[in-house]
């Protein structure tokens, strides 16, 4: 399995500098310079240039392109992975073929990720990666993406913080993974003619586990202030009378 990302580093390096500079388009900067006249969304609030800051400094307009725009080019950064390594790699069977895809994907979204979190366009000050995350797991396994995004809601429900929602699905991120992988696709298909092999378990849950550990790291401050008690929470202001 590993031979895969020997023999096709330049096919792969190619993927993840398109996923980079997609994820390089930082749509909380470029959004707020538009309605704000060249404002910077990073001196704002908590300094984030993501979705959470957008919403609170900016407006729900704004905040609502802003998560649009950062999924949409995650999606089109795992998409455009796999399809360059179905076109260009070649295997025995179907089955490995698209395991090697899954593969692409996953580089194309890693790369996108890290764009958004250290964007080239805007010395390399970005976001937390967390809807770009998402929208690579949708890509990957979309049977973990429905569990994440259940798992946040009821999080959400519990504690209105929208960090420790994050912080609790980037930790289940790879859980989950795992789970799908061994348990559904590699047990499952034991008795079939091209069973599933391990490494692919291995190997996407280890993707799992470096994005997860990605989103963690850019959430320290976060965590920090999760501990003193200091993180706000999401809530619906009420109009006074």
């Amino acid at each position: 399995m590993l031979d895969f990302f020997t023999s096709n580093i330049v096919l792969l390096v190619i993927i993840a500098v398109i996923g980079y500079l997609l994820g390089s388009v930082n749509s909380a900067v470029l959004i707020t310079r538009a309605v704000m006249k060249n404002a910077d969304i990073r001196t704002m609030g908590s300094g984030n240039a993501g979705f959470t800051n957008v919403l609170r400094s900016v407006g729900k307009g704004p905040a609502i392109f802003t998560i649009t725009f950062d999924f949409i080019k995650g999606v089109l950064s795992a998409v455009a992975g796999s399809i360059l390594v179905s076109s260009f790699v070649t295997a025995p069977n179907e089955l490995l073929l698209s395991e090697y895809a899954r593969y692409g994907a996953y580089i194309g979204g890693l790369f996108c990720i890290l764009g958004h979190m250290f964007p080239v366009y805007f010395g390399f000050k970005g976001g937390k990666g967390v809807v770009t995350s998402a929208a690579l797991m949708a890509v990957v396994d979309l049977r973990v993406f429905v569990l994440i995004l259940v798992t946040f809601a009821v999080a959400f429900l519990f504690t209105k913080i929208i960090s420790l929602c994050s912080l609790i699905c980037a930790v289940l991120f790879p859980v989950y993974t795992y789970y799908f992988a061994y348990v559904f696709d590699y047990m499952g298909s034991l008795n079939t003619e091209n069973p599933i092999s391990m490494d692919y378990v291995m190997i996407t849950t280890a993707f799992a586990i470096a994005i997860g550990l990605l989103v963690i790291i850019m959430h320290r401050k976060n965590i920090g202030r999760l501990i003193r008690g200091e993180e706000k929470k999401i809530t619906s202001k009420k109009k006074s009378s």
